[in-house]
């Protein structure tokens, strides 16, 4: 992109809320410089759509697109009286299966298409949690930059979430599919970020650190990350809490909870990301909280892999930021994990308007949690129709049938709570349009 555009929608989200008549200046570096009712003659029109800042996927491991279908049945003659019907640990030894078959040209296939699938649905910046490091041999990082090519082809934004993983389980050594994913240290680490850092592509690609959680490494090594990403100003993802075993097993290891070992051993702020937080006890999570830490929640993974249910309205209630992610990537609809926030909440509490602000709207803060909160959560300047902003959108086609009957009050709750990706239309990420199917 050369020249600067002007676009201009029916209708355009500012605010929270529709705004008609606004044109959006977006400068040849793929940054918003303007927007308002400034009669200039735009350079894009956008009849029948309403323009809003494009989706933020905060948590995604691309290539668990390949679990599609897999995994989601439960032969009875599996199973003993005693055995469950399958849970989590159960999915995961399918998933290692999955990473044991993969070199480097299926790992770029189902990557490239899952970020396709999130370019159709919305998402114009994925936080990619990458740990599936190694070739076959488990010799090198091949499948690195895989993922860094994969998003360029695509087109997507992506933020690395580049991952630390030493331990198959605490103290315990890797073993299987789990050597496919091995940092043997944070030096190594660290010397394996400084080597993709070069890589990037500057307008679209930037990196964040992550220890997978505390199964995946010791103590020490977690603090020494950590310490050596806020010393970079780097975001810090990390799984916490996402099942009860891994809090069985840390308590026995070393006598606390997972999020008790972060709020102690790390000095948290708002660079810190917990994924999950599934079963996390409220004492721990308004300590997290209070430190500046946030969480994300991936619904239709938790729901898919039978986790459980956050409690998101102790999180909302005791001030939290909540962002959203996509994990296993089994369905990739926005619209529909945010959608899975509000109702996994009422059936929980047996109540409707659990997210609600205190105006009493729904889809305003869930949309926040979809633009604003996931852009700060991977550091990138997204998540909003404002000057200085980068100049990544999405639109709704309003004359979806999904959306018939909309009005500029209802139009949130519409796209969230009765649409799919089929309503979204066009995608822009850095001032560059693009259908998804393109």
């Amino acid at each position: 992109m050369s020249e600067p555009q002007i676009i201009q929608a029916d209708w355009t989200y500012l605010g929270g809320r529709f705004v008609e008549g606004v044109q959006v200046v977006v400068k040849a570096d793929g940054r918003i410089a303007q927007m308002g009712a400034m009669d200039l003659r735009p350079t894009r029109v956008l009849k029948d759509r309403a323009l809003l800042p494009g989706l933020i996927n905060v948590h995604s491991h691309a290539f668990q697109r390949g679990m599609r279908g897999l995994g989601e049945q439960f032969p009875r003659e599996l199973l003993d009286e005693t055995a469950a019907r399958g849970d989590f640990w159960s999915w995961r030894q399918a998933m290692y299966r999955l990473v044991l078959d993969m070199d480097e040209r299926r790992m770029y296939e189902l990557t490239r298409q899952a970020f396709e699938e999130m370019l159709a649905c919305g998402i114009t910046t994925v936080g990619e949690f990458h740990y599936l490091h190694h070739d076959a041999r488990g010799e090198s990082y091949a499948l690195d930059d895989v993922v860094l090519q994969a998003a360029r082809d695509a087109g997507i934004r992506l933020v690395l979430l580049y991952t630390h993983y030493r331990t198959g389980g605490i103290g315990l050594p890797l073993a299987g599919g789990q050597l496919r994913f091995h940092t043997p240290s944070p030096r190594e680490y660290w010397k394996r970020v400084d080597e993709i850092a070069p890589k990037l592509d500057a307008r679209t690609q930037s990196l964040g650190a992550v220890v997978h959680s505390i199964r995946a490494a010791s103590i020490e090594d977690l603090v020494e990350i950590h310490r050596e990403s806020q010393r970079r100003k780097l975001v810090f993802h990390m799984h916490v809490e996402e099942q009860p075993k891994e809090i069985e097993d840390c308590r026995a290891a070393y006598g606390r909870t997972p999020m008790s070992v972060v709020n102690e051993r790390l000095a948290v702020d708002d660079r810190f990301t917990a994924v999950h937080c599934t079963h996390t006890a409220k004492v721990d999570m308004t300590a997290f909280l209070k430190s500046g830490g946030r969480v994300c929640l991936c619904p239709l993974t938790e729901a898919n892999l039978g986790d459980g249910i956050a409690d998101v309205r102790h999180i909302l209630e005791s001030g939290g930021r909540v962002c959203i992610g996509s994990d296993l990537n089994s369905r990739l609809c926005m619209a529909e994990e945010l959608r899975l926030v509000e109702y996994a909440q009422r059936l929980r509490s047996q109540r409707r308007g659990c997210v609600a602000d205190a105006e009493g709207n729904v889809a305003r803060p869930l949309l926040d949690m979809a633009t604003r909160h996931g852009a700060e959560s991977l550091a990138i300047d997204a998540g909003a129709i404002e000057p200085g902003r980068l100049a990544d959108f999405f639109t709704l086609d309003l004359t979806a049938p999904a959306l018939r009957g909309w009005t500029p009050q209802t139009l949130p709750e519409a796209f969230i709570f009765g649409t799919s990706e089929s309503a979204v239309s066009d995608v822009c990420v850095g001032g560059v349009w693009r259908r998804p199917a393109d």
